[in-house]
């Protein structure tokens, strides 16, 4: 086992990517406790830095991420989470959190609907 590198805050970045289409879904961070539970349950958790507390990926919205491979990067500071994804990774109805270029341009496929999912819009 290695030793992850935990920061000051004690994260660690994770992209989320697609195991079969190898698309990036996300970005988010994940503690020591999340990235335990997404090794012995198969299923992503992370840490939300703004609510300061674990989460399930799709817990609210039931679109999960079921884990088929962690990889670390050389430095042991940085994760990357090979996922099955259900339904959508973004809370904004798209399939992958980077549905758009940095011009505004979309580029991503929503999936959902965050107002119907949610209770309110996903931004």
């Amino acid at each position: 086992m290695l030793s992850l590198k935990f920061s000051d805050n004690g994260l660690i970045p994770v992209v989320v990517q697609d195991s079969k289409t190898r698309d990036v879904l996300m970005m988010a961070y994940a503690n020591d406790e999340a990235v335990h539970l997404t090794e012995t349950t198969g299923f992503a958790h992370y840490y939300s830095r703004s609510r300061k507390k674990l989460w399930k990926k799709g817990e609210e919205s039931g679109h999960f991420q079921k884990v088929v491979k962690i990889l670390v990067d050389c430095d042991e500071d940085c994760l990357i989470y090979e996922v099955e994804q259900t339904g959508a990774a973004c809370h904004t109805g798209y399939r992958s959190c980077f549905f758009r270029t940095i011009d505004g341009e979309i580029t991503g496929e929503k999936v959902f609907d965050p107002e119907k999912v949610y209770g309110k819009t996903g931004h």
